[in-house]
């Protein structure tokens, strides 16, 4: 009100100079709320990122400890059960991070976990420090201040006409129809066929995650506008984006699993960072228009600060030191007092017999009978 009445008592006065001032200050104040609102989506983003790898490393610490005990199951332990929660409170602020900044710009940023998790592993968990560590930390770190610096900084008010504004949009309704098509293909060969390369399924988490950032930016803007004062719960489009949210994250939850147990884990986390950003950007070209207006070397520059980024993250994650685990499948006979023998007693699953040390206890039983026939 103070503002306007300014404007006003300006505009009746007699000075042209004096009023060019205050139309230019409330021209600022215009432009510099939107500016505050990109960079509050991108602090918060990175904040939960980071959280997720101390996360990350709290619970592998948990593990570590509970296989060294070998006495309770890692979930009786209150170290891990606050890693989950840190892991909450990360996921948390990321799924806020959609309802300030574009979704082409939160998705890259997930390359501040990985990097933060390598330099919390080295030192908290004491692993060693590799050259490819080196470069890849400093790929990560100048891909992601190339992209923030060259992203769309237009911010829009998520509401639920939007959102149904975009939903009926003839592009999106194409892409939509495309990405079912090769997401049942894909789904076929991967389910009748067989098929299990690492590819595939990455492409079915792909495709579920481009569904999943457009539903959390919906869901996440619209919160936003509602604790604002413009209550967005009243409307359908709402509720079926929340749907959409929870059955894309649960599915593609699933897919992941499947690939960490087929696939180590050096493996799946470059190759789904790289999948889940570029479908994460793809969905915000073509749902919320987010390069719309944006000038060709802008693009340029953002597509090359991603690049960077994955480059960083394949370097980080590559060949990563495994945890060695006892196999719990043979004894050495050297470890039983009173024996000198080197063998190992271990289970051959080709055979009748149960070990090398049962095969013996058989041959002498056998030779004791025929001595006393």
């Amino acid at each position: 009100m103070s503002l306007l009445n300014d404007t006003e008592n300006m505009a009746n006065s007699s000075s042209p100079h004096a009023a060019l001032n205050v139309t230019s200050a409330h021209r600022a104040e215009i432009l510099e709320n939107p500016l505050r609102t990109y960079l509050l989506g991108i602090i918060i983003s990175i904040c939960g990122n980071i959280l997720i790898s101390i996360s990350l490393n709290i619970q592998k610490y948990a593990h570590l400890r509970q296989c060294q005990r070998g006495s309770k199951p890692y979930y009786t332990s209150v170290v891990w059960w606050c890693g989950v929660a840190l892991m909450g409170v990360g996921e948390l602020g990321n799924f806020a991070a959609y309802g300030f900044a574009p979704a082409s710009l939160i998705a890259p940023l997930g390359c501040v976990s990985v990097l933060a998790s390598a330099v919390i592993s080295v030192i908290f968990l004491k692993e060693t420090v590799r050259a490819s560590d080196i470069v890849g930390g400093t790929l990560a770190i100048t891909g992601t201040y190339v992209l923030v610096t060259f992203a769309p900084h237009t911010t829009t008010h998520i509401t639920a006409h939007l959102i149904q504004y975009y939903f009926i949009s003839w592009y999106f309704l194409l892409y939509l129809f495309l990405e079912a098509i090769v997401f049942c293909v894909l789904l076929y060969v991967y389910k009748r066929r067989n098929m299990k390369h690492i590819v595939i399924v990455m492409l079915l988490v792909a495709l579920l995650a481009s569904q999943t950032v457009i539903s959390v930016k919906a869901v996440s803007g619209m919160i936003t506008e509602s604790i604002k004062g413009q209550l967005q719960f009243i409307y359908p489009i709402f509720y079926a984006m929340l749907a959409v949210m929870i059955a894309s994250c649960a599915f593609q939850i699933k897919f992941l699993n499947q690939a960490m147990k087929m696939y180590d884990a050096t493996e799946v986390v470059p190759i789904n960072f790289v999948f889940f950003t570029a479908s994460a950007i793809v969905a915000g070209i073509v749902f919320y228009q987010e390069f719309e207006g944006l000038a060709l070397l802008n693009i340029f520059m953002f597509l090359f600060g991603c690049l960077l980024s994955f480059l960083g993250v394949f370097l980080i994650a590559r060949n990563r030191p495994k945890i060695k685990q006892q196999e719990p499948n043979f004894i050495a006979m050297d470890k039983i007092p009173s024996r000198s023998h080197t063998d190992k007693v271990q289970p051959e699953a080709k055979t009748k017999t149960y070990g090398s040390l049962a095969a013996k206890l058989m041959c002498n039983s056998a030779s004791r009978t025929h001595d006393d026939a």
